[in-house]
């Protein structure tokens, strides 16, 4: 058995109040999420824009789940053993930015550096596109290394009981950078910073990402101080290898409890659905716009990537902002599914009570709302073919905010709630003996990887013992999805639109056609989702046949 592992220092937070403390420890998702934001809103019509076809680019969104499955385990494996005098995590942190940014630029200004080599036009649009896909490889592998490193930051540094608080602070700051990311895409950022950052708005908005994530990311790694760890107690003890840790997640995702297996593959099924719509969205607003709204000069405008963008980004800060007034508003208006009485009890203002007080018959439950979530992301993106208008695209987009304010409480609630149940089976562990629950610092001595421990099984743990398996693996099932989306939409792509985008498609090769009266090949693919998400709203009804 290894010794217990040897801390140096306290954890601490700069600032004078809680809400300060959290803003600061949290505020480097702020950059993250706009970094996500800008990949997901330009890259794809940048791509198409470059030459690539729809084929290729739904290849080059591998990139995003291959390097979840193997940046996160990774860096937390390492990072978890680190012991740098700045802390385990925000080494990681520094270092991942610089890539990131340094990525972002590349992409940015691809064109221009590839010409300062290349001048035969073939060979440099070639390699202008491998640049960029390159590009985005490089930002998709660092940010998964700056995320894990933060979310691990934020466990780390609180005591438990903040947890729950820290959890929320994040969620704050991530809706925060969703909403400045689209803000800043839906404007013409020229008109503030004129030809300062570039002279296209997909530069700008590189740059721009580039110097959000470094000052994110530095005002948190400057507000927090980590405990520096001396000796983690397991140098000869070679149980906890990496090895160790995939086999323990290869058992317990292979016999998980009936609801816990239900709700994975729900989100498996969900996942699919929501796949096309994350990474592809705003290029389908764009291009029905350009189809059927865009004036003449616009068409032919030499800037059509950033029409697109800003275009898409519009209709997606809508989204945005029905998905941040449903995470308000849905928790008054949804039955809670615990089973216990909560320990605390909002108590309205008096005017309202009476009101309240008849609409809490009429409640639904959060499963029924969770299945009906599913049944409205379908009922819009079946829709979706159908679409002949910028107004209708944006419609049906803000409709899915709805699902996905929903799609973001929802499984983890109902994972929460069965982890909870596994954790007062009893056990004969003693977890008031490991010496890392009975820590007297500040921070938590663990993350993500250390539940994965030999002792008690996955099926009757510790909270403390359950819970990193079991969280693991439902993010397993919201990732391998995306490798099913990744193969519907290269065959869409491949059969409907195997060319180059009929909208972005400024030179056309002799014998090609790049006529816009074929079906949109981003709407099949929307379409394809609507139907798995029929299945997710058919795995949660088994969910609720179990009781």
């Amino acid at each position: 058995m290894g010794q217990p592992a040897q801390w140096g220092g306290t954890a601490s937070i700069k600032g004078s109040t809680e809400s300060m403390q959290m803003a600061l420890l949290t505020c480097s998702l702020i950059g993250l999420q706009f970094t996500w934001g800008i990949e997901m809103t330009y890259c794809t019509p940048y791509l198409l824009q470059l030459g690539l076809t729809k084929s290729g680019i739904s290849l080059v969104w591998i990139a995003g789940p291959l390097s979840g499955l193997i940046m996160q385990p990774i860096v937390g494996v390492v990072a978890d053993r680190s012991r740098s005098p700045w802390g385990r995590r925000r080494p990681f942190m520094v270092i991942g930015t610089v890539i990131v940014s340094a990525c972002l630029l590349i992409l940015g200004w691809t064109k221009e550096i590839v010409g300062h080599f290349v001048t035969e036009e073939e060979a440099k649009r070639e390699i202008t596109i491998a640049l960029a896909v390159l590009s985005i490889y490089g930002v998709d592998f660092a940010i998964n290394a700056v995320q894990a490193s933060c979310r691990s930051l934020v466990v780390d540094t609180l005591p438990i009981p903040k947890q729950q608080l820290g959890s929320a602070w994040a969620t704050r700051m991530i809706a925060a950078g969703s909403l400045v990311g689209y803000g800043a895409g839906a404007v013409d950022l020229r008109i503030f910073f004129g030809t300062m950052l570039g002279d296209t708005q997909f530069k700008q908005l590189t740059a721009v990402a580039a110097l959000t994530l470094c000052m994110t990311i530095g005002i948190t790694s400057w507000a927090v101080t980590e405990r520096i760890l001396i000796s983690d107690g397991k140098e000869n003890d070679g149980s906890q290898g990496a090895m160790f840790v995939l086999n323990q997640i290869f058992k317990t995702a292979t016999n998980l409890p009936p609801r816990i297996s239900i709700i994975c593959w729900t989100q498996f099924w969900c996942w699919i659905g929501w796949f096309p719509f994350l990474f592809y969205s705003t290029t389908w607003i764009g291009e029905i716009y350009m189809r059927y709204d865009a004036p003449a000069e616009t068409r032919n405008s030499p800037d059509t990537l950033g029409q697109i963008g800003r275009i898409g980004s519009t209709s997606l800060i809508v989204f945005s902002i029905v998905t941040c007034i449903g995470s308000v508003v849905f928790p008054w208006l949804i039955k809670s599914p615990d089973e216990e009485k909560p320990a605390f009890t909002p108590r309205p203002p008096s005017s309202i009570a009476s009101f309240l007080i008849e609409l809490e018959k009429y409640k639904p439950s959060l499963l029924t709302a969770w299945q009906l979530s599913h049944l409205v992301f379908a009922f819009s993106m079946i829709l979706a073919p159908f679409v002949r208008s910028l107004r209708s695209a944006t419609i049906l987009v803000a409709l899915c905010g709805i699902p996905w304010a929903l799609g973001c409480w929802a499984p983890w609630t109902f994972m929460g709630m069965e982890i909870n149940r596994l954790s007062n089976v009893p056990s004969s562990s003693t977890p008031s003996t490991d010496p890392h629950r009975r820590s007297a610092s500040l921070s938590r001595p663990s993350i993500e990887l250390k539940p994965l421990q030999p002792s008690p099984s996955p099926d009757s743990g510790s909270a403390g013992e359950t819970s990193g398996i079991y969280l693991g693996i439902l993010n397993l099932y919201c990732t391998l999805p995306q490798f099913v989306g990744t193969a519907i939409s290269w065959a869409v792509f491949s059969i409907l639109e195997p060319g180059k985008s009929p909208e972005l498609a400024k030179e056309v090769a002799p014998g090609e056609h790049h006529g816009t009266e074929g079906p949109n090949a981003i709407a099949v693919c929307l379409f394809i989702g609507a139907c798995a998400a029929g299945g997710a709203a058919f795995a949660t009804g088994r969910l609720r046949g179990l009781g």
